[in-house]
Protein backbone atom coordinates (compact mmCIF):
# COMPACT_ATOMS: atom_id res chain seq x y z
CA UNK A 1 0.00 0.00 0.00
CA UNK A 2 1.68 3.54 -0.91
CA UNK A 3 0.92 6.40 -0.29
CA UNK A 4 -0.42 7.82 -3.47
CA UNK A 5 -3.08 4.98 -3.26
CA UNK A 6 -6.48 5.93 -1.72
CA UNK A 7 -7.10 4.30 1.47
CA UNK A 8 -10.47 2.69 2.54
CA UNK A 9 -12.28 5.22 3.77
CA UNK A 10 -12.86 3.69 7.35
CA UNK A 11 -8.77 4.75 7.99
CA UNK A 12 -10.18 8.19 7.57
CA UNK A 13 -13.34 8.48 10.33
CA UNK A 14 -13.09 10.83 12.90
CA UNK A 15 -16.87 10.48 14.34
CA UNK A 16 -19.89 8.74 13.55
CA UNK A 17 -21.27 11.65 11.23
CA UNK A 18 -18.36 11.62 8.81
CA UNK A 19 -19.84 8.57 7.50
CA UNK A 20 -22.28 8.89 4.24
CA UNK A 21 -23.77 5.38 4.70
CA UNK A 22 -27.08 5.82 7.14
CA UNK A 23 -26.58 2.20 8.29
CA UNK A 24 -22.59 2.47 8.88
CA UNK A 25 -23.22 5.64 10.22
CA UNK A 26 -25.71 4.40 13.57
CA UNK A 27 -23.43 1.18 13.69
CA UNK A 28 -20.43 3.59 14.48
CA UNK A 29 -23.05 5.76 16.80
CA UNK A 30 -23.44 2.33 18.22
CA UNK A 31 -20.32 1.48 19.14
CA UNK A 32 -19.72 5.36 20.45
CA UNK A 33 -21.87 4.70 22.93
CA UNK A 34 -21.08 1.38 24.48
CA UNK A 35 -17.79 2.29 26.46
CA UNK A 36 -20.55 4.91 28.35
CA UNK A 37 -23.11 2.56 28.50
CA UNK A 38 -20.98 0.00 30.32
CA UNK A 39 -19.31 2.59 32.90
CA UNK A 40 -22.88 4.19 33.45
CA UNK A 41 -24.34 0.22 33.60
CA UNK A 42 -21.88 -0.63 36.20
CA UNK A 43 -22.45 2.43 38.24
CA UNK A 44 -25.94 2.26 38.01
CA UNK A 45 -26.99 -1.74 38.69
CA UNK A 46 -24.39 -1.18 41.83
CA UNK A 47 -27.02 1.47 43.39
CA UNK A 48 -30.16 -0.77 42.03
CA UNK A 49 -28.71 -3.94 43.13
CA UNK A 50 -28.11 -2.66 46.27
CA UNK A 51 -31.32 -2.42 46.66
CA UNK A 52 -32.80 -5.29 45.18
CA UNK A 53 -30.32 -7.55 45.91
CA UNK A 54 -28.24 -6.01 48.53
CA UNK A 55 -25.64 -9.93 49.15
CA UNK A 56 -24.96 -10.18 45.46
CA UNK A 57 -23.70 -7.25 45.67
CA UNK A 58 -21.93 -7.50 48.43
CA UNK A 59 -20.73 -10.68 47.80
CA UNK A 60 -19.43 -8.95 44.05
CA UNK A 61 -17.64 -5.87 46.34
CA UNK A 62 -15.38 -8.47 48.32
CA UNK A 63 -14.56 -10.34 45.14
CA UNK A 64 -13.61 -6.97 43.37
CA UNK A 65 -11.58 -5.97 46.44
CA UNK A 66 -9.80 -9.35 45.84
CA UNK A 67 -8.99 -8.41 42.11
CA UNK A 68 -8.53 -4.77 42.86
CA UNK A 69 -5.58 -6.60 45.60
CA UNK A 70 -4.24 -8.77 43.44
CA UNK A 71 -4.16 -5.93 40.86
CA UNK A 72 -2.35 -3.91 43.07
CA UNK A 73 0.52 -7.08 43.53
CA UNK A 74 0.44 -7.80 40.02
CA UNK A 75 1.25 -4.16 39.00
CA UNK A 76 3.74 -3.23 42.01
CA UNK A 77 5.56 -6.40 40.34
CA UNK A 78 5.82 -5.10 37.62
CA UNK A 79 6.57 -1.39 38.43
CA UNK A 80 9.14 -2.54 40.17
CA UNK A 81 10.86 -4.68 37.45
CA UNK A 82 9.63 -1.59 35.31
CA UNK A 83 12.29 0.84 37.20
CA UNK A 84 14.92 -1.70 36.95
CA UNK A 85 14.89 -2.06 33.91
CA UNK A 86 14.75 2.10 32.97
CA UNK A 87 17.53 2.09 35.65
CA UNK A 88 19.29 -0.37 33.59
CA UNK A 89 18.91 1.29 30.55
CA UNK A 90 19.68 4.98 30.94
CA UNK A 91 23.10 3.37 32.71
CA UNK A 92 23.99 1.93 29.16
CA UNK A 93 26.34 2.82 26.77
CA UNK A 94 23.75 2.76 23.54
CA UNK A 95 26.85 3.99 20.76
CA UNK A 96 29.16 1.15 22.26
CA UNK A 97 26.13 -1.21 21.45
CA UNK A 98 25.25 0.32 18.04
CA UNK A 99 29.14 -0.46 17.56
CA UNK A 100 29.06 -3.96 18.43
CA UNK A 101 26.29 -4.79 16.02
CA UNK A 102 26.37 -7.35 13.04
CA UNK A 103 25.27 -6.01 9.81
CA UNK A 104 25.85 -9.52 7.94
CA UNK A 105 24.98 -13.33 9.55
CA UNK A 106 28.15 -15.26 10.27
CA UNK A 107 28.01 -18.52 8.59
CA UNK A 108 25.89 -21.11 10.05
CA UNK A 109 24.29 -18.56 11.91
CA UNK A 110 20.72 -19.13 11.68
CA UNK A 111 18.90 -17.62 14.82
CA UNK A 112 18.44 -14.08 15.57
CA UNK A 113 20.15 -12.45 18.20
CA UNK A 114 20.86 -9.38 20.03
CA UNK A 115 23.56 -8.56 18.29
CA UNK A 116 21.98 -8.97 15.35
CA UNK A 117 20.41 -6.21 12.35
CA UNK A 118 17.36 -7.95 11.76
CA UNK A 119 17.21 -9.52 8.32
CA UNK A 120 14.28 -6.83 6.85
CA UNK A 121 17.08 -3.76 7.20
CA UNK A 122 20.20 -5.61 5.81
CA UNK A 123 19.94 -4.86 1.81
CA UNK A 124 19.10 -1.12 3.24
CA UNK A 125 21.40 -0.64 6.11
CA UNK A 126 25.02 -1.53 6.39
CA UNK A 127 26.37 0.76 8.97
CA UNK A 128 24.18 2.16 12.20
CA UNK A 129 25.53 5.34 10.76
CA UNK A 130 22.78 4.66 7.42
CA UNK A 131 20.52 5.56 9.90
CA UNK A 132 18.86 9.35 10.36
CA UNK A 133 16.14 10.05 13.13
CA UNK A 134 13.79 12.86 11.71
CA UNK A 135 12.98 14.48 14.62
CA UNK A 136 9.39 16.54 14.73
CA UNK A 137 8.25 19.02 17.35
CA UNK A 138 5.05 20.55 16.90
CA UNK A 139 4.00 23.91 19.43
CA UNK A 140 1.25 26.62 19.45
CA UNK A 141 1.56 29.20 22.23
CA UNK A 142 4.57 27.21 24.71
CA UNK A 143 6.84 29.95 25.70
CA UNK A 144 10.39 30.25 23.76
CA UNK A 145 12.00 29.03 27.14
CA UNK A 146 10.01 25.80 26.74
CA UNK A 147 11.14 25.39 23.25
CA UNK A 148 14.63 26.31 23.58
CA UNK A 149 14.89 23.53 26.77
CA UNK A 150 13.38 20.72 24.20
CA UNK A 151 15.82 21.62 21.36
CA UNK A 152 18.60 21.56 22.95
CA UNK A 153 18.06 18.25 24.73
CA UNK A 154 18.34 17.14 21.01
CA UNK A 155 21.05 19.00 20.27
CA UNK A 156 22.62 17.48 23.54
CA UNK A 157 22.12 14.03 22.20
CA UNK A 158 24.70 11.42 21.94
CA UNK A 159 24.44 11.14 18.17
CA UNK A 160 25.73 12.26 14.65
CA UNK A 161 23.96 15.38 14.39
CA UNK A 162 24.58 15.17 10.38
CA UNK A 163 22.64 12.31 10.33
CA UNK A 164 19.12 14.09 12.27
CA UNK A 165 16.73 16.27 10.50
CA UNK A 166 14.80 18.26 12.92
CA UNK A 167 10.89 20.12 12.15
CA UNK A 168 9.84 23.26 14.44
CA UNK A 169 6.20 22.81 13.67
CA UNK A 170 4.55 26.10 14.52
CA UNK A 171 0.72 26.90 13.73
CA UNK A 172 0.03 29.91 11.49
CA UNK A 173 -2.87 30.91 13.55
CA UNK A 174 -0.07 31.47 17.09
CA UNK A 175 0.59 34.79 14.59
CA UNK A 176 3.74 36.73 15.00
CA UNK A 177 4.69 35.24 17.67
CA UNK A 178 5.07 31.65 16.70
CA UNK A 179 7.01 32.84 13.30
CA UNK A 180 9.53 35.19 16.36
CA UNK A 181 9.64 31.51 17.73
CA UNK A 182 10.57 29.89 15.20
CA UNK A 183 13.18 32.39 13.91
CA UNK A 184 15.10 32.44 17.24
CA UNK A 185 15.27 28.91 17.36
CA UNK A 186 16.40 28.62 14.03
CA UNK A 187 19.00 31.09 14.50
CA UNK A 188 20.40 29.09 17.25
CA UNK A 189 20.18 25.49 16.54
CA UNK A 190 19.61 25.60 12.34
CA UNK A 191 23.48 24.60 11.95
CA UNK A 192 23.82 22.09 14.33
CA UNK A 193 21.74 19.35 12.46
CA UNK A 194 21.71 18.05 8.80
CA UNK A 195 17.89 20.05 8.04
CA UNK A 196 16.55 22.20 10.11
CA UNK A 197 13.09 23.04 8.88
CA UNK A 198 10.53 25.57 10.11
CA UNK A 199 7.40 24.94 9.33
CA UNK A 200 3.46 27.09 9.86
CA UNK A 201 0.39 24.87 9.48
CA UNK A 202 -2.25 27.19 8.04
CA UNK A 203 -5.61 27.41 9.85
CA UNK A 204 -8.87 26.67 8.86
CA UNK A 205 -8.24 23.43 6.41
CA UNK A 206 -11.25 21.65 5.43
CA UNK A 207 -12.06 18.48 7.02
CA UNK A 208 -9.49 19.46 9.71
CA UNK A 209 -9.95 20.28 13.25
CA UNK A 210 -7.04 22.31 15.10
CA UNK A 211 -4.78 20.32 17.15
CA UNK A 212 -1.43 18.32 17.27
CA UNK A 213 -1.96 15.64 14.51
CA UNK A 214 -2.89 18.08 11.68
CA UNK A 215 0.26 20.29 12.72
CA UNK A 216 2.26 17.16 12.48
CA UNK A 217 0.77 15.71 9.46
CA UNK A 218 1.31 18.96 8.05
CA UNK A 219 5.25 19.14 9.23
CA UNK A 220 6.06 15.28 8.43
CA UNK A 221 4.91 15.94 4.69
CA UNK A 222 7.25 19.24 3.94
CA UNK A 223 10.01 16.99 5.50
CA UNK A 224 8.90 14.13 3.57
CA UNK A 225 9.69 16.46 0.50
CA UNK A 226 13.38 17.51 1.50
CA UNK A 227 14.15 13.91 2.57
CA UNK A 228 12.80 13.39 -0.83
CA UNK A 229 15.14 15.76 -2.51
CA UNK A 230 18.05 13.69 -0.56
CA UNK A 231 17.32 10.50 -1.34
CA UNK A 232 17.02 9.10 1.83
CA UNK A 233 15.06 5.51 2.09
CA UNK A 234 12.15 5.92 3.93
CA UNK A 235 13.52 2.41 6.05
CA UNK A 236 16.60 4.32 6.78
CA UNK A 237 14.42 6.84 8.39
CA UNK A 238 13.34 6.57 12.27
CA UNK A 239 10.83 9.52 13.04
CA UNK A 240 10.14 10.78 16.26
CA UNK A 241 7.32 13.26 17.32
CA UNK A 242 7.56 14.79 20.55
CA UNK A 243 5.40 17.38 22.44
CA UNK A 244 6.90 20.70 23.18
CA UNK A 245 8.15 20.42 26.53
CA UNK A 246 9.96 16.85 26.13
CA UNK A 247 13.42 16.80 26.87
CA UNK A 248 15.27 13.70 25.75
CA UNK A 249 17.13 11.87 27.30
CA UNK A 250 21.44 11.87 26.23
CA UNK A 251 21.12 8.34 24.64
CA UNK A 252 17.70 8.48 23.46
CA UNK A 253 18.58 8.57 19.89
CA UNK A 254 21.15 6.00 20.28
CA UNK A 255 18.67 3.41 22.13
CA UNK A 256 15.82 4.01 19.96
CA UNK A 257 18.80 3.06 16.83
CA UNK A 258 19.54 -0.06 18.20
CA UNK A 259 16.06 -1.22 18.82
CA UNK A 260 15.51 -0.34 15.70
CA UNK A 261 17.95 -1.98 13.99
CA UNK A 262 17.33 -5.27 16.55
CA UNK A 263 13.53 -5.50 16.67
CA UNK A 264 11.41 -8.28 14.04
CA UNK A 265 10.01 -6.14 12.09
CA UNK A 266 11.03 -2.09 12.11
CA UNK A 267 9.09 -0.46 9.77
CA UNK A 268 5.95 -2.28 11.27
CA UNK A 269 6.38 -1.06 14.73
CA UNK A 270 6.48 2.23 16.94
CA UNK A 271 8.71 2.74 19.68
CA UNK A 272 7.45 4.15 23.41
CA UNK A 273 9.88 5.76 25.95
CA UNK A 274 8.73 6.14 29.13
CA UNK A 275 7.21 9.51 29.94
CA UNK A 276 8.35 10.53 33.10
CA UNK A 277 6.57 14.06 33.88
CA UNK A 278 9.64 15.88 36.41
CA UNK A 279 10.99 18.68 33.69
CA UNK A 280 8.83 20.78 36.73
CA UNK A 281 8.26 18.68 39.24
CA UNK A 282 9.40 20.38 42.83
CA UNK A 283 7.98 22.91 41.47
CA UNK A 284 4.01 21.42 40.64
CA UNK A 285 1.62 21.21 43.41
CA UNK A 286 1.24 17.92 45.28
CA UNK A 287 -2.14 16.78 43.84
CA UNK A 288 -0.23 17.79 40.33
CA UNK A 289 3.05 15.13 41.54
CA UNK A 290 0.75 12.59 41.85
CA UNK A 291 -1.46 12.67 39.00
CA UNK A 292 2.13 13.00 36.90
CA UNK A 293 3.84 10.08 38.67
CA UNK A 294 1.28 7.82 38.66
CA UNK A 295 0.94 8.51 35.37
CA UNK A 296 4.79 7.98 34.48
CA UNK A 297 3.92 4.71 37.00
CA UNK A 298 1.37 3.28 34.20
CA UNK A 299 3.32 3.86 31.53
CA UNK A 300 6.10 2.15 32.97
CA UNK A 301 4.00 -1.01 33.64
CA UNK A 302 2.83 -1.09 30.36
CA UNK A 303 6.20 -1.52 29.41
CA UNK A 304 6.29 -4.90 31.32
CA UNK A 305 3.43 -6.20 29.00
CA UNK A 306 4.25 -5.21 25.26
CA UNK A 307 1.21 -7.02 23.79
CA UNK A 308 -1.36 -4.68 25.47
CA UNK A 309 0.75 -1.49 24.61
CA UNK A 310 0.10 1.37 22.05
CA UNK A 311 1.94 4.68 21.73
CA UNK A 312 0.76 7.83 24.01
CA UNK A 313 2.62 11.45 23.61
CA UNK A 314 5.84 11.31 22.68
CA UNK A 315 7.22 8.39 20.55
CA UNK A 316 8.88 6.91 17.75
CA UNK A 317 8.14 5.25 14.42
CA UNK A 318 9.59 4.18 11.23
CA UNK A 319 9.20 6.66 8.44
CA UNK A 320 8.33 4.21 6.08
CA UNK A 321 5.15 3.16 8.00
CA UNK A 322 3.78 6.71 8.33
CA UNK A 323 3.87 7.69 4.68
CA UNK A 324 2.35 4.22 3.56
CA UNK A 325 -0.63 4.89 6.08
CA UNK A 326 -0.89 8.81 4.45
CA UNK A 327 0.16 10.21 7.42
CA UNK A 328 -2.25 11.29 10.87
CA UNK A 329 -5.75 11.94 10.95
CA UNK A 330 -6.14 15.24 10.86
CA UNK A 331 -9.98 15.24 11.86
CA UNK A 332 -9.51 13.45 15.40
CA UNK A 333 -8.17 14.75 19.06
CA UNK A 334 -6.32 11.96 20.43
CA UNK A 335 -3.48 11.38 17.30
CA UNK A 336 -1.01 9.71 19.64
CA UNK A 337 -2.80 6.79 20.46
CA UNK A 338 -4.89 6.87 17.18
CA UNK A 339 -1.89 6.60 14.99
CA UNK A 340 -1.38 3.06 16.28
CA UNK A 341 -4.22 1.66 15.23
CA UNK A 342 -4.82 3.80 12.16
CA UNK A 343 -1.59 1.23 11.75
CA UNK A 344 -2.83 -1.81 13.00
CA UNK A 345 -5.92 -1.50 10.52
CA UNK A 346 -3.35 -0.11 7.63
CA UNK A 347 -1.77 -3.54 8.04
CA UNK A 348 -4.00 -5.96 8.43
CA UNK A 349 -2.79 -6.48 12.37
CA UNK A 350 0.95 -6.66 11.61
CA UNK A 351 1.99 -3.84 13.77
CA UNK A 352 3.45 -3.75 17.26
CA UNK A 353 5.03 -1.13 20.01
CA UNK A 354 8.22 -1.86 21.13
CA UNK A 355 9.31 -0.86 24.77
CA UNK A 356 11.60 0.97 25.43
CA UNK A 357 12.60 1.04 28.81
CA UNK A 358 13.63 4.48 28.61
CA UNK A 359 12.73 7.63 29.50
CA UNK A 360 11.78 11.04 28.12
CA UNK A 361 10.96 13.99 30.40
CA UNK A 362 8.06 15.94 30.21
CA UNK A 363 6.06 18.51 32.46
CA UNK A 364 3.99 17.82 35.07
CA UNK A 365 0.48 20.21 34.95
CA UNK A 366 1.39 23.50 36.62
CA UNK A 367 -0.52 26.70 36.27
CA UNK A 368 0.11 30.10 36.98
CA UNK A 369 -2.57 29.73 40.22
CA UNK A 370 -3.18 26.69 42.31
CA UNK A 371 -6.71 26.58 41.62
CA UNK A 372 -6.05 26.79 37.38
CA UNK A 373 -3.75 24.38 38.23
CA UNK A 374 -6.46 22.04 39.12
CA UNK A 375 -8.92 22.83 36.42
CA UNK A 376 -5.90 22.39 33.94
CA UNK A 377 -5.54 18.72 35.40
CA UNK A 378 -8.95 17.83 34.81
CA UNK A 379 -8.92 19.05 31.70
CA UNK A 380 -5.56 17.17 30.45
CA UNK A 381 -6.71 14.11 32.23
CA UNK A 382 -10.46 14.62 30.33
CA UNK A 383 -8.36 15.03 26.84
CA UNK A 384 -6.35 11.78 27.75
CA UNK A 385 -9.65 10.27 28.36
CA UNK A 386 -10.76 10.98 24.98
CA UNK A 387 -8.73 8.52 23.81
CA UNK A 388 -11.85 6.41 24.20
CA UNK A 389 -12.85 7.94 20.67
CA UNK A 390 -10.36 4.95 19.78
CA UNK A 391 -13.11 2.24 20.74
CA UNK A 392 -15.73 3.13 17.98
CA UNK A 393 -12.82 3.41 15.17
CA UNK A 394 -10.98 0.00 16.27
CA UNK A 395 -14.68 -1.78 16.24
CA UNK A 396 -15.71 -0.16 12.78
CA UNK A 397 -12.36 -0.92 11.45
CA UNK A 398 -12.40 -4.74 12.56
CA UNK A 399 -15.94 -4.74 11.14
CA UNK A 400 -14.81 -3.60 7.49
CA UNK A 401 -11.06 -5.32 7.85
CA UNK A 402 -11.75 -9.05 6.81
CA UNK A 403 -7.72 -9.44 6.28
CA UNK A 404 -6.98 -8.67 10.69
CA UNK A 405 -6.66 -12.32 12.58
CA UNK A 406 -10.28 -12.47 14.26
CA UNK A 407 -8.15 -13.58 17.48
CA UNK A 408 -6.59 -10.41 17.26
CA UNK A 409 -9.75 -8.53 17.01
CA UNK A 410 -11.07 -10.08 19.89
CA UNK A 411 -8.02 -9.37 22.09
CA UNK A 412 -7.88 -5.80 21.40
CA UNK A 413 -11.25 -5.33 21.98
CA UNK A 414 -11.34 -6.98 25.19
CA UNK A 415 -8.17 -4.84 25.95
CA UNK A 416 -9.85 -1.42 25.46
CA UNK A 417 -12.89 -2.21 27.05
CA UNK A 418 -11.33 -3.67 30.12
CA UNK A 419 -9.05 -0.33 30.45
CA UNK A 420 -11.70 2.19 29.96
CA UNK A 421 -14.06 0.60 32.00
CA UNK A 422 -11.20 0.22 34.91
CA UNK A 423 -10.25 4.02 34.14
CA UNK A 424 -13.97 5.33 34.79
CA UNK A 425 -15.29 2.93 37.99
CA UNK A 426 -12.93 1.27 39.90
CA UNK A 427 -11.79 3.75 41.80
CA UNK A 428 -16.02 4.83 42.22
CA UNK A 429 -17.01 1.56 43.47
CA UNK A 430 -13.57 1.13 45.79
CA UNK A 431 -13.83 4.74 47.47
CA UNK A 432 -17.93 5.54 47.46
CA UNK A 433 -19.86 2.35 46.51
CA UNK A 434 -18.82 -0.64 48.87
CA UNK A 435 -21.27 1.02 51.72
CA UNK A 436 -24.16 0.74 49.52
CA UNK A 437 -25.37 -2.76 50.63
CA UNK A 438 -25.69 -1.37 53.82
CA UNK A 439 -27.34 1.99 53.52
CA UNK A 440 -30.00 0.42 50.46
CA UNK A 441 -29.97 -3.48 51.97
CA UNK A 442 -32.82 -3.16 54.30
CA UNK A 443 -33.67 -4.78 57.64
CA UNK A 444 -33.06 -8.31 56.89
CA UNK A 445 -29.84 -7.48 55.20
CA UNK A 446 -28.01 -5.72 58.02
CA UNK A 447 -29.01 -8.15 60.32
CA UNK A 448 -27.14 -10.70 58.04
CA UNK A 449 -23.91 -12.12 58.94
CA UNK A 450 -22.55 -11.06 55.77
CA UNK A 451 -23.98 -7.93 56.65
CA UNK A 452 -21.35 -7.20 59.65
CA UNK A 453 -18.51 -8.92 58.03
CA UNK A 454 -18.41 -6.82 54.62
CA UNK A 455 -17.04 -3.50 56.72
CA UNK A 456 -14.12 -5.69 58.01
CA UNK A 457 -13.58 -7.34 54.93
CA UNK A 458 -13.08 -4.72 52.62
CA UNK A 459 -11.08 -2.77 55.15
CA UNK A 460 -8.80 -5.83 55.34
CA UNK A 461 -8.30 -6.09 51.78
CA UNK A 462 -7.80 -2.17 51.09
CA UNK A 463 -5.55 -2.24 54.20
CA UNK A 464 -3.04 -4.92 52.11
CA UNK A 465 -3.55 -3.15 49.13
CA UNK A 466 -1.63 0.04 50.55
CA UNK A 467 1.84 -1.80 49.88
CA UNK A 468 1.21 -0.37 46.07
CA UNK A 469 1.54 3.04 47.18
CA UNK A 470 4.11 2.27 49.43
CA UNK A 471 6.44 0.67 46.70
CA UNK A 472 4.83 4.23 44.33
CA UNK A 473 6.08 6.31 47.34
CA UNK A 474 9.40 4.77 47.47
CA UNK A 475 10.10 4.95 43.35
CA UNK A 476 9.01 8.41 43.26
CA UNK A 477 11.48 9.75 45.74
CA UNK A 478 14.50 7.66 43.58
CA UNK A 479 13.11 9.05 39.85
CA UNK A 480 12.95 12.59 41.43
CA UNK A 481 15.79 14.93 39.85
CA UNK A 482 17.91 16.84 41.68
CA UNK A 483 16.31 19.22 44.13
CA UNK A 484 16.29 23.47 43.06
CA UNK A 485 18.88 24.80 45.93
CA UNK A 486 15.59 27.71 46.96
CA UNK A 487 13.62 24.59 47.99
CA UNK A 488 14.73 22.98 51.51
CA UNK A 489 15.32 19.36 52.24
CA UNK A 490 12.46 19.18 54.26
CA UNK A 491 10.24 19.00 50.87
CA UNK A 492 11.33 15.81 50.30
CA UNK A 493 8.49 14.63 53.11
CA UNK A 494 6.37 16.00 51.33
CA UNK A 495 6.90 14.13 48.40
CA UNK A 496 6.16 10.91 50.14
CA UNK A 497 3.12 11.84 52.27
CA UNK A 498 2.14 13.56 49.02
CA UNK A 499 1.05 10.16 47.99
CA UNK A 500 -1.40 9.88 51.13
CA UNK A 501 -4.07 11.78 49.36
CA UNK A 502 -3.76 8.66 46.28
CA UNK A 503 -7.45 7.43 46.91
CA UNK A 504 -8.79 11.20 46.25
CA UNK A 505 -6.56 11.67 43.39
CA UNK A 506 -7.39 8.62 41.35
CA UNK A 507 -11.17 9.41 41.71
CA UNK A 508 -11.09 13.25 41.02
CA UNK A 509 -8.46 13.77 39.13
CA UNK A 510 -8.33 10.05 37.63
CA UNK A 511 -11.98 8.18 37.09
CA UNK A 512 -14.47 11.42 37.00
CA UNK A 513 -12.75 13.21 33.55
CA UNK A 514 -12.59 9.37 32.41
CA UNK A 515 -16.50 9.05 33.07
CA UNK A 516 -16.83 12.40 31.66
CA UNK A 517 -15.22 11.71 28.64
CA UNK A 518 -16.81 8.64 27.59
CA UNK A 519 -20.24 10.23 28.91
CA UNK A 520 -19.41 13.03 26.10
CA UNK A 521 -19.12 10.87 23.37
CA UNK A 522 -22.18 8.03 24.54
CA UNK A 523 -23.74 11.50 23.90
CA UNK A 524 -22.01 12.65 20.86
CA UNK A 525 -20.88 15.65 22.55
CA UNK A 526 -17.23 15.33 20.54
CA UNK A 527 -14.58 17.00 22.11
CA UNK A 528 -12.00 19.51 20.39
CA UNK A 529 -7.98 19.84 20.71
CA UNK A 530 -7.44 21.45 24.43
CA UNK A 531 -3.69 22.96 24.70
CA UNK A 532 -2.30 22.41 28.36
CA UNK A 533 -0.97 25.63 29.96
CA UNK A 534 2.48 24.86 30.66
CA UNK A 535 4.85 26.97 33.20
CA UNK A 536 7.81 26.07 34.27
CA UNK A 537 10.91 27.29 36.19
CA UNK A 538 14.20 25.44 34.77
CA UNK A 539 15.16 22.38 36.80
CA UNK A 540 17.24 19.75 34.68
CA UNK A 541 15.75 16.24 34.38
CA UNK A 542 17.86 13.64 35.91
CA UNK A 543 17.31 9.84 36.95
Amino acid sequence: MSADNPKPYYLRVGKAPDLALSGERALYRFFEVLPGALAWGTLGGSVLFSWLWPVGVAVFIIAFDVYWLLKTVYLSVHLIAAYHKLRRNTATDWLKKLDALIFERPEGIEKFSDHSVTPSLRHSITHWHDLWHLVILPFYDESSDIIHSSLASIAAANYPKDRMIVVLASEARSGQRGQDVSRVMQAEFGGLFAKFLITAHPADIPGEIAGKGSNEAWAAKQAKAVIDQMGIPYDRIIMSVFDSDTRAYPDYFACLAWHYLTCENPTRSSFQPVPVFNNNIWQAPFFSRVVATSSTFWHMMKQEAQERMTTFSSHSMSFTAIVEMGFWQTNIVSEDSRVFWQALLTFDGDYRVVPLHYPVSMDACLAHTWWQTVKNQYKQQRRWGWGVENVPYMLFGFWKNRAMPFGNKLYFTFMQFEGFWSWSTNAILIFLLGWLPLALGGEAFNQSVLSYRLPLITRTLMTLALVGMFISAGISLLLLPPRPRHFSWTRHIGMALQWLILPVSIMFLGAFPGIEAQTRLMLGKYMGFWVTEKARKESAPSL
